[in-house]
This record gives C-alpha cells, sequence and structure tokens, in this order.
C-alpha cells in the first residue's frame, strides 16, 4: 500500500476548506472585542454581523442566528432556555442531547432501521408542550429522520422542534424546524463554532448579557465566523454529493460482497456517512489495525470512540452484539476519491467473513 495516510472519519471532523482559511487569515486582522463602542470595535462588530448574514443566506435560513462554539453548545442553550415544560429526545441523538434535556425527558426508541417510532412520539407529545430533539442525520449511521413528518406532529402538539443537522448541514437543504443546530467543522469550516438557527426567538429565556441578543455570553469570535460563512458558501460539499452518493454505494457494496453487513441500510441515509459491521474483527481492533495501516476511521461520535466502547447507537437499534462489536463508521469528504476507497476495501479484506 501506498504510505500516504487516507482520512475517513470527516463526521468527526472534515479538514479546513482553503476558501475558510484564506478569508479567516484576513480576519484575523480584526482583533477588538466586538461589542465594545469604539471604531476598532464596531468594524469587528460589522465583519461578525456580516458573517452571521452570510451564514443564514448560504444556508437558506431566514431567521435568527445564534453564534455558539457549537452544535453541542447549540444544544445546550435550547435545552435550557426553550419557554416549554416538557424535554422529548429519540434515544439515538448525540450524547449531549440526552445531557442537556435532562433527566425526566422523554426518550424514544427507534427501530432496526434507526428512524424514530411515530406512535411513541405521538404519545410522549400527549403529555404536553414539550421541546422535542430529534438529529437530521445521525452521526454514526448516516440514517435521516423523516423531519417534515415530525414537525408537522410536533407542531399540531403545541410544542417545539429542536433537530441537530450537524452532519446535514451545508450538504443538504436544512429541514423545516423551530430551532436547528449546525457545526462549522462538520463541513469544512474551523473548530470551535457553530449556531443555533432559531424561527421565534420568544420560544427561549434570554440569559441577560449583551452578546447574541442577550441568548448567549461570552465574546463572540469574529475570524471563526468569518471562517464558518466562507466554508458554507464554497460548498464544496454540496457540489460533491452525487459523486459521494455512488461512492458510498460502491463502498458498502464491495463490504456486503465481503459478508459485512450495512448499518440502517433500509433507511434514508446520508451519503457522506457508511457504518458498516465487518464479522472478521471487534471494532477496537478494526480501528486498531486500519490505522497502523494509515488510514483513520471511527467507531461512533468522537466524543464516544476514544474510549473503544460499542456504539451507543447501533446497540439502540436493537441490533445483535454480532453487529454492535463489530461496528466502524467511514464518513467521506468533498476529496474522497474512488482510490482513496479501493485502499481502504483492501484493508478491509482481512475482516471478511
Amino acid at each position: 500500500m501506498s504510505g500516504q495516510r487516507l482520512y475517513f472519519d470527516h463526521a468527526a471532523a472534515t479538514p479546513l476548506h482553503p476558501e475558510a482559511r484564506a478569508e479567516m487569515l484576513e480576519a484575523f486582522d480584526c482583533w477588538a472585542n466586538p461589542n465594545s463602542p469604539y471604531k476598532e470595535a464596531r468594524d469587528c462588530h460589522a465583519m461578525l454581523e456580516k458573517a452571521r448574514k452570510r451564514v443564514a443566506a448560504a444556508l437558506g435560513w431566514e431567521h435568527d442566528v445564534i453564534f455558539t462554539s457549537g452544535a453541542s453548545e447549540a444544544v445546550l442553550v435550547a435545552s435550557q432556555l426553550a419557554r416549554v415544560p416538557g424535554r422529548i429526545h429519540c434515544c439515538t441523538e448525540h450524547a449531549i442531547v440526552p445531557y442537556g434535556m435532562g433527566e425526566d425527558s422523554i426518550e424514544l426508541p427507534v427501530d432496526e432501521n434507526g428512524i424514530v417510532k411515530m406512535d411513541a412520539l405521538d404519545e410522549a407529545l400527549a403529555k404536553g408542550p414539550a421541546l422535542v430533539a430529534i438529529q437530521m442525520v445521525n452521526n454514526e449511521t448516516g440514517v435521516m429522520q423523516p423531519i417534515d413528518a415530525i414537525y408537522e406532529k410536533v407542531k399540531a402538539a403545541g410544542s417545539i422542534l429542536l433537530c441537530d443537522a450537524a452532519q446535514g448541514a451545508g450538504k443538504k437543504d436544512l429541514p423545516d424546524a423551530d430551532m436547528i443546530c449546525v457545526s462549522a467543522h462538520k463541513l469544512g469550516g474551523p473548530a470551535g463554532i457553530g449556531a443555533l438557527l432559531v424561527k421565534d426567538m420568544g420560544q427561549l429565556e434570554p440569559v441577560g448579557g449583551g452578546q447574541e441578543k442577550g441568548y448567549r455570553r461570552g465574546t463572540q469570535n469574529v475570524p471563526d465566523a468569518v471562517g464558518f460563512a466562507a466554508a458554507i458558501e464554497a460548498g464544496r460539499y454540496r457540489k460533491a454529493m452525487p459523486r459521494l452518493k455512488e461512492l458510498r454505494d460502491y463502498f458498502e457494496a464491495q463490504v456486503k460482497e465481503m459478508g459485512g453487513s450495512i448499518i440502517g441500510e433500509g433507511a434514508p441515509r446520508t451519503p457522506t456517512i457508511g457504518g458498516i459491521a465487518m464479522p472478521g474483527a471487534t471494532s477496537a481492533a478494526m480501528l486498531v489495525q486500519l490505522d497502523l495501516a494509515g488510514i483513520a476511521v471511527s467507531s461512533g461520535s468522537a466524543c464516544s470512540s476514544g474510549a473503544m466502547k460499542g456504539s451507543r447507537v447501533v446497540a439502540a437499534m436493537g441490533l445483535p452484539e454480532s453487529v454492535s462489536n463489530h461496528f466502524i463508521r467511514v464518513s467521506f469528504g468533498p476529496d474522497t476519491s474512488r482510490e482513496d476507497v479501493d485502499r481502504l476495501l483492501e484493508a478491509l479484506q482481512k475482516f471478511a467473513a
């Protein structure tokens, strides 16, 4: 094999797009606190607000944008400030969601393809107005939830839908929801910035302070906001999606020929994530051996995969240990090539049935 390393963990973080890097370098000259009153600060404030409008326009969002440190903080802002008494979340959400929603949050089950069970959602919504957190795209399996149908139910019940779109923003059109969480480093922007997109600010209780209209404390990171906007506008992921769909389909067909299985194969899934299980090795063993072969993959969310534990998401789908203990996530970036995939497939042969 070639000595060049291959990166297949874009769902954790994708390399900074050159367009974002270039604009950030210029924005670093804007060093003043954008909340101060003098000219240097006003210049930075203008750059921040322009970046906010650029992010909204590039995502097709016509409402408010609250800058955060990432999608995780966006979840926390929404879960802690939403002006409804109840909390509901899907069992396959990113780990920050059950933490933010609290111990009293009603957890919704999913079927074997990872799709939320609608009868359980109906039952939970009947208990009264709530903040309902359901992902657009699952970060481990790539499974896409039927957000449009879910939102109809949530609205009819007088509740609020919070949609984590960290794995979908900048790649597909955003779904309709009351609040949407996005993260820059999942789409080619810098790490450490994201946003909570809010349709009606009246649904949130302000925390005070002068930053982000009173909904988040702390000095804003202007260069990162500029890089965030530039990465979305570059559209590298969106342009690559048709090619990545073909690439992922090819990859998964070869995996099945080796005796492997595809997680959530019966559900709509994003082209950028392929969750697979290989029978010939555990998740931990595959991670180590692939890394030694110069190939980076993961066994799930970056916040938990380092612990070498089995996938919580796959287990929640009710799949047997013969699958959950042999699971890895392969995620593609806009520059991933057929040659890259062939090298990965060659390395996976040792884990075939």
